[in-house]
Order: C-alpha cells, then sequence, then structure tokens
C-alpha cells in the first residue's frame, strides 16, 4: 500500500507562508494542497501521491490537522515528517498579544459555528512545529532579533529556526509526529527537559508548582497584574491548576498574550477524592497548580510568591469543600476538553 509522506506549513503571514509553500512544494517535487482548500475531511485525498504538502491558514488549528494525520486509521496510508511554521519578526509579539478571535468552524452559509482566540492558534503553530522561519528580520535590530529567536526557542524548544532567505530556509529534516506530543515548551518546562537551541539573559521559562487549589477570586486579581506587566512581560503561561470552587475538576491553564482559557480535562482524568465537608486534611491527594510561565524580563520570585498567595490559606484549605464552594468565581465553566494531538 502506498504511504504518503506529508509535510505541513502554517503560520500568520499569508503571502510569506504561500511563497515558502510553493517553494518547498517544488523544491521537493511535493503535491500541494493551497490553504483555501484544505479541510480534515479532504485528507483522504492525499492517498493518490506520495509526497504532498499541506499549506493551512492562520485560523488552522495545528493540532487537529496533526491529530488527523497521525491518527492510527490514517498512519497505514499517511506519514507526517514535518511542520513549519512561518513567524514574521515585525509582528510576532504583537500577534501573540492579539486579543480578538478568528472562525475555526463555519457552515454552508458562511456562518460560525466555533471560534478560537488568535494568539492560541499562533502559539500553537509555533509550539507544534518542526521548523520555524522568521521572515522579515532584516531590519530589526540584532539585539531584538536575538532576544525574539530565544523567545521562540523556549515556546518551541525541538523546532530548528531559520531566518528566511538563509541557506537551507526550503529544507526540512524528517522528524517523528506521533498522536500525543510532548513538543511545546510549556509541556517540557513542566518535564524539566526544555532545553531551548537559543537564549538570552532576558528571556526565561519559570515552573511553579502549588499543591493547593487556587481561590479564583484572587486568580482574576492575579491575571490582571500579569496583563499590566507586574512580574515581567510573561507572553506564554499554560499548564494545570484546580480551583477551590470546583475541587474535583482539573481544568488546563491556557494562556498567551492578553488571553486565557481553563478548559475542563478529560473527566476520565479526574481524581475520585473524598473530599471532608468541614475540616481539612494536608495529607490529600489534591494537587492545584503545576504551571509554566515564558517571557521576557520574568520575575521569577514575584511569580512564584504571587501564585502561592493566590492558593488557599491554611484556614481556608482547613475550612474544607463547603465553604470553597461560596467563593467568588468569575470565570466560565466550559465543556470538558476532547483529545487531541496535544
Amino acid at each position: 500500500m502506498q504511504r504518503t509522506d506529508v509535510i505541513v506549513v502554517t503560520g500568520v503571514c499569508g503571502p510569506e507562508r504561500r511563497r515558502l509553500a510553493h517553494q518547498l512544494a517544488r523544491a521537493g517535487a511535493r503535491h500541494l494542497i493551497s490553504a483555501s482548500r484544505v479541510g480534515i475531511d479532504q485528507l483522504d485525498d492525499l492517498g493518490a501521491t506520495d509526497r504532498a504538502l499541506i499549506e493551512c491558514d492562520a485560523a488552522t488549528q495545528i493540532t487537529e490537522i496533526i491529530g488527523a494525520l497521525t491518527d492510527p486509521a490514517a498512519t497505514e496510508t499517511l506519514h507526517l515528517t514535518g511542520v513549519m511554521c512561518v513567524t514574521d519578526a515585525l509582528h510576532l509579539l504583537d500577534d501573540l498579544a492579539a486579543d480578538d478571535f478568528v472562525a475555526t468552524e463555519v457552515d454552508a452559509n458562511g456562518a460560525m459555528l466555533d471560534c478560537t482566540a488568535r494568539a492560541l492558534l499562533t502559539v500553537t503553530q509555533i509550539e507544534f512545529a518542526s521548523v520555524i522561519v522568521i521572515v522579515n528580520w532584516e531590519t530589526v535590530p540584532t539585539p531584538d532579533l536575538a532576544r525574539l529567536m530565544a523567545l521562540i526557542s523556549h515556546l518551541s524548544p525541538l523546532a530548528r529556526l531559520r531566518l528566511d532567505g538563509s541557506p537551507g530556509t526550503a529544507a526540512i529534516e524528517p522528524v517523528t509526529y506521533r498522536r500525543e506530543q510532548q513538543r511545546a515548551g510549556w509541556v517540557r518546562t513542566l518535564n524539566g527537559d526544555a532545553d531551548p537551541h537559543m537564549t538570552d539573559r532576558r528571556v526565561s521559562s519559570v515552573r511553579t508548582e502549588q499543591m493547593r487549589p487556587l481561590h479564583p477570586g484572587r486568580l482574576q486579581t492575579f491575571l490582571d497584574r500579569v496583563e499590566a506587566g507586574r512580574y515581567g512581560h510573561v507572553v506564554r503561561s499554560a499548564g494545570f491548576c484546580r480551583f477551590a470552587t470546583r475541587p474535583r475538576h482539573g481544568l488546563y491553564w491556557d494562556h498567551v498574550g492578553r488571553t486565557i482559557e481553563f478548559r475542563e480535562a478529560d473527566p476520565d482524568a479526574d481524581l475520585d477524592l473524598d473530599l471532608p465537608e468541614t475540616t481539612g486534611d494536608t495529607d490529600l491527594p489534591h494537587p492545584g497548580q503545576a504551571l509554566a510561565c515564558i517571557g521576557i524580563d520574568l520575575d521569577a520570585a514575584g511569580l512564584h510568591q504571587a501564585l502561592d498567595a493566590v492558593a488557599l490559606s491554611d484556614d481556608e484549605f482547613m475550612a474544607g469543600p463547603a465553604a470553597w464552594a461560596g467563593y467568588p468565581d468569575p470565570f466560565p465553566r466550559s465543556a470538558p476538553a476532547e483529545h487531541g494531538s496535544d
């Protein structure tokens, strides 16, 4: 049975992304599927060629594409060997700070069925890339460019970074993509194995851990301070947490720039806790949060102290779940997260 070797090209820079996708397709004699035509339901059409390239637009959820290409039902005929992300040196920080939403699913009449924060789409495209090509870098001062490249490398430690126009820009080394990926910098920071290829003294990642659940009211105040730059420029924070008001449900913490989302984790992974109603027990197997922060000029000590203050105090913890239920909780509740490539 013929197996199609597939490369994916993504990024928010439309003209540059298309140019590099066509360049990469020509160099590798690959069948090109453009962003205007690609969709999960079209992946079956790739079986007609042994080498393909999918160009995805800025609204593409790269985790869905990777999940579809690495699904056990697809891997008999499809083999994902690389993901190239095209980033713009002049606008990347603005793209990561965007607070608007884009349609990720529409019906036959073009009406929006689902949407996702543009900044989250942008950062995940970077995090899951095996190669990141930086365009429009020529006029960026060298110290700023070095800092930007270090930030990208912290967000995506396993990716290879290339400047547009440098030798090998249109080449891509094959890598192994599996259904469950641990490429993102925040995941590797939590696992203790983040080793970015490029570093800068002003760029860092911070790992925090707190076994007690979080007080949602104080969390809102903390997030306001993060957005105001109180602890440096926190570009990305992600991980896992629990709210005291929802102690039986683990949450995914997903933040970039001015956008944050708390999604309920897979219910099958929730802990079946036997929590007392009125008293606390410090030996309860009740994880609170494990969080990775990536950014510029981060105040690591300040972040640790602030997040510790967001967690329940001794007296609050001892009061038990009945008291926790009355705490203010300004965050919307979400449906359980679906299984995906991440």
